[in-house]
């Protein structure tokens, strides 16, 4: 597995498309927390990152989907899927280096905001004050979701052999399931409209990106990524 995980990593930054499009999340975040006037932190006058925590999934929905889109399609495209189902590897352990690779470069793409707290600390009054606790509690939240949707990036991958197809169904799917369900909840009547809203990611994000860790969202979203991961695998079993 190891040399599949390593294989991933190279093949996305074996192409310029790697770095443009972990430079286009880095730019778009850094204008988010320090020029944009709505969501700057310094106009904001606060040492916190509220804005990172509340604008990243909505970068996420276009940046997880831009990874993950040549996956399993590109195999399947290149005629390189029946070599690799050749290998020792069982169909169970090729979705999951494939899903780790994918989550290793999502925490390689959030790991230079570490840099923004740290800032952020410095622009303190007094120097230092910030809710680290808090911080990483939020950092949490936002690498939890992030993982949720590499695994539905994937699952979106394993449905088609086109790239393009792939991130358009992979950008539909994690806007549904962030953005549409909350905006569902509010149209339906009564009791249902607290289930739908449960089931919405931007509803487990909420208080995590608060920097309360609740062990029911992060089962909540472990059992998310279970469930996608496990529809990969039969997607690609009938195929």
């Amino acid at each position: 597995m190891k040399s599949l995980i390593f294989k991933e990593i190279l093949a996305f930054f074996g192409s310029l498309t790697g770095y443009l499009v972990l430079g286009l999340f880095l730019v778009a975040l850094g204008l988010i927390v320090w020029v944009f006037p709505e969501t700057s932190v310094v106009d904001y006058g606060y040492a916190d990152l509220e804005s990172l925590f509340l604008y990243t999934p909505y970068v996420f929905t276009f940046l997880i989907p831009a990874i993950s889109m040549r996956s399993l399609a590109e195999e399947r495209r290149s005629g390189t899927w029946e070599l690799l189902q050749t290998s020792p590897l069982s169909l169970v352990q090729i979705v999951l280096a494939k899903y780790l690779a994918l989550l290793l470069l999502v925490v390689l793409a959030l790991l230079p905001t570490l840099g923004y707290a740290y800032s952020i600390s410095l622009l303190g009054n007094p120097p230092g004050n910030l809710d680290w606790a808090g911080f990483f509690g939020s950092w949490l939240g936002l690498l939890m979701i992030g993982a949720t949707f590499a695994a539905v990036g994937l699952f979106a991958s394993s449905l088609t052999s086109q790239q393009v197809a792939a991130f358009v169904l992979g950008v539909f799917l994690c806007f549904v399931l962030y953005f549409g369900l909350t905006a569902l909840a509010g149209m339906v009547p009564g009791d249902l409209a607290y289930w739908v809203e449960e089931l919405s990611l931007s509803y487990r994000y909420a208080s995590l990106s608060r920097g309360v860790v609740d062990s029911r969202d992060l089962f909540f979203l472990l059992g998310m990524i279970w469930i996608f991961l496990g529809a990969t695998v039969l997607i690609l079993k009938k195929k």
